[in-house]
């Protein structure tokens, strides 16, 4: 298995990735019309090869002999909070394909993530994750993030709450 940050090259890879993971995840959740507008608008790949060529963002696969099965995706925060500032961070996806789950890859992708995230030194991090998705609330838990607002996601007609996760520049980088 190896973690490496994806380029403007990847971007093919990032939205099929993505698109796969998002649809492994939470596909059954939606109308299927909702969910193919939704995949289509979000992980394009001319709007992934955008993101891979813009010095604010960052992508990383994972991948299992060449092939992708995880990513995690990282930027400014764009959630909508109104303590959120300019110069706080965003982990804005992590996912990791079922097969290659509970081995421990998702923390280390995670761990890229925030350290290319802090790689200027500490600040406020923020997540938005699925209020029902309680396994993402522990992990990211554990690494100092906590409950600090909700919002609608929107996946075509549908409505998601989501719950915006932050934690302080202070906070401990650990995950114990």
């Amino acid at each position: 298995m190896l973690i490496r940050r994806a380029t403007v090259a990847d971007a093919q890879v990032v939205s099929d990735l993505a698109t796969r993971t998002f649809v492994e995840t939470f596909g059954h959740l939606y109308p299927p019309e909702d969910l193919q507008a939704f995949l289509e608008e979000a992980y394009a790949v001319e709007r992934q090869r955008i993101i891979l060529a813009h010095p604010d963002y960052a992508v990383w696969l994972l991948e299992d002999d060449g092939v992708a099965v995880g990513h995690a995706a990282a930027g400014p925060c764009g959630l909508p909070h109104p303590e959120v500032v300019a110069g706080d961070g965003e982990l804005k996806r992590l996912y990791v394909l079922k097969s290659h789950q509970n081995g421990g890859w998702g923390a280390r992708v995670f761990d890229e993530a925030l350290r290319w995230l802090e790689r200027d030194g500490p600040r406020r991090l923020w997540i938005g994750v699925w209020s029902e998705n309680l396994g993402a609330q522990r992990f990211y838990g554990r690494y100092g993030f906590e409950r600090v607002g909700d919002y609608e996601f929107p996946v075509g007609r549908v409505r998601d709450l989501e719950f915006i996760l932050r934690r302080e520049a202070s906070a401990s980088t650990g995950h114990g």
